[in-house]
């Protein structure tokens, strides 16, 4: 059968096999920001999945812009020499195309991994200080945010521009800025953390003023051919938040820039919103976006069947599908995808005798 989730798709100079896309997902278990051996096997058994688009985790563009003391950036070149050495092997084995989310925590920074109870770590235990656009806490235990004056905003700036330059000659092909979940650009554009008096807060144009900025940078420094993405927030959740309204708006002024889609998210900015969690919960956003907006849009949150999956696509709801937790649970996804949909795409000839044309218990364990 004909699939669109198995259809190809171009962005810029990149053609991808499919609509199917790895999520960037943290794994808090480096040191000083270096990826490794973990790595190494995560991404590399990832680039296997069967999807078309792996993207790594969110990566720090300074040791300052870390979520805690375990995740990866690129921010000088021990970081880039350890993204090198994983990449070489991730290459070699996987078919994946990659790319990389480049984002800076701001006040939900200097915190532990979720496994240890994401508290924030005290300076003594290797934690520092954090940035926002105001100093206002994510939590009453959390740590306050030094506001961020000029000078700290240009040096942000700079590091996102650097660490991009950094990813394209590690020859990453996609590149995406985290806008989302509270972390620092996220926590611009929402009313509910920044509270500015100046010109990057009050008004809706004012509070994008400085994500809009480190877009603009990043793409002028970006190749050419290379798509780039954003993942944006397309609701807080919370009363008086950011709503799907100022997504539609704020996803327009990123395609004005040369953004070529855009990972509409949701969450994260206020620990009172209140999530509707449900397979597909925010599809319907990111249609909004889409259509509003009119820029290609990557869904993702609760995408686990593929028949889910195909319907979105095909029903023009989003151009691509993420997936996240439904990848580590089964890093295969994107294979039995194909068996479930009845189309065959190429297993690495290491596997191909699992497949279901030539193992039929494979069909036994397939479900759409």
């Amino acid at each position: 059968m004909s699939s669109t989730l198995f259809s190809p798709i171009e962005l810029r100079g990149l053609n991808l096999p499919n609509r199917i896309v790895v999520s960037p997902m943290c794994q808090y278990c480096v040191e000083n920001g270096v990826v490794g051996d973990w790595h190494r096997v995560h991404l590399g058994m990832l680039a296997n999945s069967g999807a078309g688009l792996l993207i790594v985790e969110a990566t720090a563009v300074t040791a300052q812009g870390r979520i805690s003391p375990g995740c990866v950036g690129l921010y000088n070149d021990e970081t880039e020499a350890g993204f090198a050495s994983v990449l070489k092997t991730v290459r070699a084995v996987g078919r994946a195309h990659l790319g990389i989310q480049l984002g800076h925590a701001g006040r939900k920074g200097s915190t532990a991994a979720p496994w240890v109870g994401r508290g924030a770590v005290a300076k003594a235990d290797g934690g520092w200080d954090v940035v926002g656009p105001s100093p206002i806490p994510f939590m009453a235990d959390w740590l306050v945010p030094q506001q961020l004056d000029r000078a700290g905003m240009d040096d942000i700036r700079a590091a996102f521009v650097s660490a991009a330059q950094r990813a394209a000659r590690l020859g990453f092909e996609f590149l995406e800025l985290h806008s989302a979940h509270g972390y620092l650009l996220s926590s611009f554009v929402s009313p509910l953390s920044n509270r500015r008096g100046d010109d990057y807060g009050g008004s809706r144009e004012n509070r994008m003023r400085f994500p809009l900025e480190v877009a603009a940078a990043v793409r002028e420094v970006w190749p050419s051919d290379r798509p780039m993405s954003v993942r944006i927030n397309g609701t807080d959740w919370v009363d008086g938040g950011w709503t799907p309204e100022d997504a539609v708006v704020y996803a327009a002024a990123l395609k004005g820039l040369g953004v070529d889609i855009v990972t509409v998210s949701s969450g994260g900015i206020d620990p009172a919103q209140q999530v509707p969690v449900k397979p597909g919960y925010q599809v319907p956003i990111a249609a909004k976006v889409r259509t509003e907006a009119k820029i290609p849009t990557i869904t993702v949150g609760m995408i686990t069947a593929p028949r889910q999956a195909e319907s979105i696509v095909a029903g023009g709801d989003a151009d691509m599908v993420a997936l996240a937790r439904g990848m580590l649970f089964n890093p295969r996804w994107g294979l039995h995808a194909a068996a479930a949909l009845g189309v065959q795409v190429d297993y690495p000839p290491q596997y191909q005798r699992a497949t279901p044309e030539t193992w039929p218990p494979a069909k036994d364990s397939i479900a759409g």
